[in-house]
């Protein structure tokens, strides 16, 4: 399934690539996308959305304590 949100409090491009990274090893996931100018986030994922979710969100929250996630 395929979704975008909005992804906020990632401060840079390097902090936002480095997301985009890790956002891509989480289990479930079998493609991402983020861009920093327009706080876009596009993931492709497989199985349980809620727990995909909240995966996503702590490895970003790793990368700036800021960040949320929310419907685009």
């Amino acid at each position: 399934m395929k979704e975008v949100f909005k992804l906020t409090g990632i401060d840079c491009a390097a902090c936002a690539a480095k997301a985009e990274r890790k956002i891509q090893k989480v289990k479930g996931i079998t493609g991402a996308t983020y861009s920093f100018m327009t706080q876009k986030l596009t993931i492709d994922y497989a199985g349980d959305r809620e727990a995909i979710l909240a995966e996503v969100l702590a490895v970003c929250k790793k990368v700036d304590k800021s960040a949320e996630i929310r419907p685009y």
